[in-house]
Formats: C-alpha cells, structure tokens, sequence
C-alpha cells in the first residue's frame, strides 16, 4: 500500500505540486462493499498544484487497480485553516480540568 501511494506523491512532485500533507488512516471498514470487499486502505493527500497535474493525477488513480475509489476536492480559505490546525492537533483533543488544591 505504502508504494502506491509514494507512486502518486511522486507523480505530483514531478509535476510541480507542492505536498503538504500524507495521512495514512489505515484499514477501515466502508460503507458499502466495492468490488466485493469491504475494508480498504485510507489515506489524505493534501497538495496544491496546477490543474494540469490533478487532470494527469486523477487519470492515473482510475487505471490503478490497486485503487478502488478516490476523491480530489478543493479546499477554501475557511477549510485551509481547518486543515492546518487540525494537523497541529489543535482539535480531539481530551483537556483535563485542573483542579485547585482545597486551603
């Protein structure tokens, strides 16, 4: 799985893109079965780059067969720093309430 996805970062890059991102989710049961199965491998990409290399990105992901589905999505400004602040781990986050010793 790892070589897949390091064959598609290494497309972007060749093309200019800019990765800012990889999550591996890891095994995770779907939805729904696809192709007779019903987990798959999960990861997020996140990159900019020009369109040209998302046309080539995406053209490559659907003759993969390794690849069942895929998603390419375009960010806005709000959801940009949603994205940043969720890679500093600034949400699921369990804070502990400090309490103050009794005088």
């Amino acid at each position: 799985m790892k070589d897949t996805v390091d064959k598609f970062v290494d497309l972007l890059k060749t093309e200019g893109a800019e990765i800012i991102n990889v999550e591996n989710w890891g095994l995770k049961k779907m939805a729904y079965p696809i192709q007779k199965k019903s987990t798959g491998f999960y990861v997020l990409v996140e990159f900019k780059s020009e369109p040209t290399a998302i046309k080539k990105l995406e053209i490559e992901l659907r003759r993969d067969e390794k690849v069942m589905r895929f998603l390419t999505t375009v960010l806005d400004k709000h959801a940009i720093v949603y994205a940043e602040r969720r890679r500093k781990g600034e949400f699921n986050k369990k804070t502990e309430a400090k309490e103050e010793p009794a005088k």
